[in-house]
């Protein structure tokens, strides 16, 4: 399936840290960054959380949830956010179908060996569940603050 900007976001449950299912569909009238990360506890994708939880208030001043989503288990989500106090939801897609639906899960190389697993990516989705924007292959380095100024300069107040 190919997402569409424009387009409804495709809708999913995925258990969420702390055990609660989570239903992307629950959070409509709010904005949405659903943003696929590899793996908690590493460098990269601890730099990115700790980044989001910094500008957290900025996001919910606009309306905008945040959710994380790793194939990482509820459990390992759990001490994430503990350690880091992470301030928003983090989502088990450990069977990666989440992942494959926003084409997410792709062949990876690292150090000469092929995987398969996440390409970090993040998608915007508005208040009524369409989506609007997509940062694919993202580079952690700035992107938190591109997000949250494209939300300031383009979306409906």
């Amino acid at each position: 399936m190919e997402l569409t900007i424009g387009a409804k976001a495709p809708d999913f449950v995925l258990e969420g840290s702390g055990g609660q299912k989570v239903r992307l569909s629950d959070y409509r009238g709010k904005r949405v960054v659903l943003y696929f990360y590899p793996k908690d506890m590493t460098a990269s994708c601890t730099d990115e959380a700790c980044q989001f939880r910094d500008a957290h208030a900025s996001f919910s001043t606009l309306n905008t949830v945040i959710l994380g989503v790793s194939t990482d288990p509820v459990s390992r989500h759990d001490k994430f956010i503990a350690k880091y106090e992470l301030p928003f939801t983090l989502l088990s897609d450990e069977d990666h179908q989440v992942s494959e639906l926003y084409g997410v899960w792709q062949l990876k190389k690292l150090y000469g060996k092929e995987y398969m697993g996440i390409v970090r990516s993040t998608f915007l989705i508005n208040e009524e569940g369409i989506l609007v924007k997509e940062w694919r292959k993202v580079k952690v380095k700035g992107h938190i603050d591109d997000a949250l100024a494209f939300i300031q300069n383009n979306m409906e107040k």
